[in-house]
């Protein structure tokens, strides 16, 4: 069977706009959850905002998307992760990767040690922050990670989601085993700015993610949610013309490519919501998170239409 799709809104809590008119507007418009995204530095803290977000909504869950775990304690993370949970009214979906950013490492004079260990210590902290989100008390040795005898009161929720980000195999395998909801992105290399990513957006990558994904998750792949970060969204009747001029910015991937990709959202109202259901059939992606909210109502009701058909 299925799962139903589910939509999330990234916004930005960075002073550009309200958070809080945002959020109101994504429930409005439909969408299943309001997410945060989490960068150090001017703007605002996700936590406190998404706190803001459910004191003033009724429906929307709330979302960190994604929370870097080496700026965090996990044990301090779990005490907050469940507090929002409460006050949400079990509404809370946790985030987390295992960041990228140079500028937030030398900003908070944390060490910035390779990918491969960043994301070890992911695997370790997803493990740890689990165990206490479900009440247990915790004492955890690893490699990156050392707890003794941690509790925090447990999730409201009976299992609170985790979300994990991220790219690479072992990343991806101990999310299948790990997490709820892996979430995807199409993203490559850190290049040099330290925000841009190279693209990873053909089929044969993604074909082989959720195979890494479904290796990892071995018996419970049915239970583990998909996820894709939406890059680009763009409702016009001129499908081909806007997959054209995406194609010619965008290396390494044709229009096939990019018509087929769940990280471009091109085309009528209509022909979006047939490609969300044809990624759902190829891939089980069933989640699908973008960074606009205007007019993409059209779409969440035409998708729900379609569905209940």
């Amino acid at each position: 069977m299925q799962r139903p799709v589910r939509f999330g809104a990234q916004i930005r809590a960075n002073g550009e706009l309200d958070p809080i008119d945002a959020a109101r507007r994504a429930e409005q418009a439909g969408f299943d959850v309001v997410l945060v995204p989490d960068h150090v530095g001017p703007g605002r803290s996700p936590i406190p905002v998404l706190s803001a977000i459910a004191a003033v909504t009724d429906r929307i869950r709330v979302g960190t998307f994604v929370l870097n775990a080496d700026m965090r304690n996990p044990v301090q993370l779990a005490w907050e992760a469940t507090t929002l949970d409460h006050l949400s009214r079990g509404r809370f979906e946790l985030g987390l990767g295992a960041g990228h950013t140079p500028q937030e490492y030398a900003r908070t004079g944390i060490e910035r040690r390779p990918a491969a260990e960043r994301k070890a210590a992911l695997r370790e902290y997803v493990r740890i922050v689990r165990g206490l989100l479900d009440g247990e008390t915790v004492s955890f040795h690893g490699e990156y990670h050392r707890v003794e005898g941690a509790h925090v009161e447990r999730s409201l929720q009976e299992r609170l989601p985790i979300l994990v980000g991220g790219n690479g195999r072992a990343l991806l395998e101990h999310a299948g085993a790990h997490a709820d909801i892996v979430g995807l992105q199409g993203l490559g290399r850190t290049l040099a700015d330290g925000h841009s990513h190279e693209v990873r957006w053909t089929t044969d990558h993604l074909d082989a993610q959720i195979e890494e994904v479904r290796v990892g998750a071995a018996h419970r792949f049915d239970d583990v949610e998909l996820n894709a970060l939406v890059q680009v969204v763009a409702i016009t009747d001129d499908r081909t013309s806007a997959l054209r001029e995406l194609s010619d910015e965008v290396d390494g991937v044709d229009i096939d490519e990019l018509d087929a990709s769940p990280y471009v959202l091109v085309g009528s109202v209509d022909e979006i919501a047939d490609k969300i259901l044809r990624c759902r059939e190829r891939w089980g992606i069933s989640y699908f998170a973008v960074r606009t909210i205007e007019g993409f109502d059209d779409v969440i009701r035409a998708v729900r239409d379609a569905s209940s058909d």
